[in-house]
Order: structure tokens, then sequence, then C-alpha cells
């Protein structure tokens, strides 16, 4: 698409603030004429946002919104294009930089820049600010964003822990600030959570190319989603280490349900995807950050579609299950990964495969396998 006659738009992330006001300031002071909007959600408990605008040179203006839905989110979504979109209007913003406050993730305001800027607004870049100290103590943390003063409505049940990740792992750059008290531990711990990301240096030239390198919104979500996930690989190094678990045969779902705390807490990250017999159709999502699992049902696997419904299947997903494709389970398989610093590979792996079923209870088939206690289905069932 032809940028020429729109306004370039970054938006910045981070739960840590600190490492995010830092690279703010880098970009406004690198770029000329740029601007940076953000959306103070602290007050919303009492109804209001503060939206803050500014540049290098200080506070250009503030003022209020209402919250919509008792959402801090959605008022956010509601008045972060209007505005954008009157200062492209006015022609003098070379850079409108999107801070986001602490806790709301860059995917759904991605989405909502790009879906919604029509030609007035280019989404360019999309940054996750770190310091890489506090990724370990950020992802370890399995408060939640409620007790912390960090929800975005009261309805909000994420934790530190799962929504730094998601925050880490979404964004294709992470912009990384000079910590005196970052180790190696900690840059491998980074890099493994994220391997194909493009880390720049906070206070480096780099970061305004980067935010202006373009981004694939569409890209960036299929990366995420459990179906196609760009999951990290096998990796050890400064005392960090990945597991990358595969198996085709589907897990047992009592004796996965009686190891579901031993082993969301045996990482500080795991993710992936897998089946159970009893559910062999439905792809199942494994999510666990802070010592907190999410598992939950991600639709079906392509292998229990007809033929007639691969069309309606977006080619990502398609293509990433015909590399896998498996002649009996088709793209039913196991496939989960953690990463933490002192992780126990050979402990898990055992683990893991106790879950699996037996040879015998393997050999019943899919009718057999109905007749399995059905742990999961108060957790997966659930309103």
């Amino acid at each position: 698409m032809d940028h020429a006659h729109q306004m370039p738009v970054v938006i910045v992330a981070g739960l840590h603030a600190d490492a995010r006001t830092q690279v703010v300031d880098r970009l406004l002071s690198a770029v000329p004429g740029s601007v940076a909007l953000h959306h103070d959600l602290s007050d919303a408990p009492d109804g209001t946002v503060l939206r803050l605008i500014r540049d290098a040179t200080g506070t250009l203006s503030q003022g209020e919104t209402p919250l919509v839905n008792d959402c801090a989110c959605c008022a956010l979504r509601e008045d972060l294009v209007p505005e954008l979109r009157r200062m492209a209007d006015g022609g003098l913003t070379r850079l409108a930089v999107v801070e986001l406050w602490d806790s709301v993730e860059p995917k759904a305001m991605a989405e909502v820049v790009a879906g919604h800027g029509g030609d007035r607004l280019a989404l360019t870049g999309v940054i996750t600010a770190v310091d890489p100290a506090l990724v370990l103590p950020y992802l370890a943390n399995g408060d939640d964003l409620a007790d912390t003063g960090l929800a975005a409505a009261p309805t909000d049940r994420r934790t530190v822990g799962d929504t730094w990740a998601r925050q880490l792992e979404y964004a294709p750059v992470l912009a990384v600030v000079d910590s005196e008290e970052a180790d190696e531990e900690d840059r491998a711990l980074l890099a493994q959570l994220h391997p194909t990301a493009r880390q720049v240096p906070a206070a480096s030239v780099e970061l305004a190319r980067a935010a202006l390198a373009g981004v694939d919104v569409e890209a960036a979500a299929a990366a995420q989603h459990p179906a196609c996930a760009l999951l990290p690989q096998e990796a050890d190094e400064a005392g960090v280490s990945t597991f990358v678990w595969r198996r085709r045969r589907p897990f047992h779902p009592e004796r996965l349900y009686e190891a579901l705390e031993d082993l969301c807490c045996a990482a500080a990250r795991s993710r992936g995807r897998f089946w159970l017999a009893d559910r062999p159709d439905t792809l199942l999502a494994w999510d666990a950050a802070g010592g907190a699992l999410c598992v939950e049902s991600a639709g079906p696997w392509l292998a229990s579609l007809p033929d007639a419904a691969w069309d309606m299947v977006p080619p990502v997903r398609r293509a990433a299950a015909a590399l896998d494709w498996h002649p009996e389970h088709g793209d039913c398989c196991q496939h989960l990964v953690f990463t933490s610093p002192g992780l126990d590979r050979d402990g898990l792996e055992r683990l893991l495969d106790s879950c699996l079923l037996t040879d015998a209870e393997y050999g019943a088939g899919r009718e057999g396998w109905k007749h399995l206690p059905a742990a999961f289905d108060a957790l997966l069932d659930a309103a």
C-alpha cells in the first residue's frame, strides 16, 4: 500500500513503564514533528480516562474521555482513532507514537488502528519496551491485575505474568533499555521467549527506523494463534533452556489433569497446542505464566473438518497443518514448549509422557476413548 499520504503510527507497549517512557522519549527526540498520544487508565475506576498528548518539548494538551461499557480499553478504542485522524488532518505530525497504558495489550490496539485508519493512518510499527532485568520477575508474577491496580475493566481477570507474556511475544520489535541489573541469563531468557523478534537498543538510531519499518497485523495475529503459532525452538544458553515436546498420541484426560499443577509451575513460560483422547476433534490451547495456566478450546483440528469446510480456513492455518500432517491423525498433535532458567528437561519429559495414552488405551480407538474420565469438562465447558 502507498503510505505517502498517510500519517505513520507506531504503538509502544509494555508493563515496564520506565522502559516504555524511555522508548517514547527517544522516538520523540529522534523524529522531528513526532507526537505521543497516551491514555492514562489509572483513574478508570472513577469513571474517566485521561488523554495526554505531548511532543519532545512537553505536554501539548490533555483531556478526559468517559468510560464505555465500564471498560477502559473500550474507551481507548473509541477515542484513539478519532484523535489520530485529527492529528493526520492537521498535517503537522510526522509520526504519531501511541504509548499504551501498562496493561493494555498491543494486539487489539494494532488491529484497531490498522482496521479503521482508512486512507489517513498507516500502522508502521509495534514495539514492546523491555527492561531485561525485569523479564523474569514480571513473567513469574501470578498476581491478578486487579490486585495491582492495573485492571482495564471490572471483569479483567488477567494476571501480570500472562499479560506481560502476550505483550512481549506479539510485538515484532523489542526495544531493550540499558540495565545495569541485567545479566546474561536475563538476555538469554528474552531471546528464547521471542526468538523471531527484532531486538533494538532503545537508545540507538535503529529505533526510529524500526518504528517506521512497517508491520503486518494479520501475520502477527497468525503467529500468536494456537493452531499455527510460531513457537520457540530448542535452546540452551546461560542457564536458560527451551524444551520442545512433540508427540502424536493423545493425552489421557485424567492423568493430564492431575499433572497440571506440576506442569504449569515447571517453567517460567509454557505454551502450545494439545489434544485429549475424549475430545479428539478439539484443538486445545495451552498458555501458562506466573504459575497460572489457561486451557481453552481453539476450535476444531482441520482433520475433523469436511473437505468443503477447508475453503473457509485461512491459508496460513492450512499451510501450518500441511507441514506437519500425519497419515493417521492429520494435524492432531501435542506441541508444547517450556522456557525457563533451571529447567528440568528430563523430569518434564517423563511427566508429559506419563500423561499420554498407554498402548492398551490407545488400541481401544476413538470409541473407547469416549469412555475415559472427562476430567476437563468443568474447565472447558464453563460458561
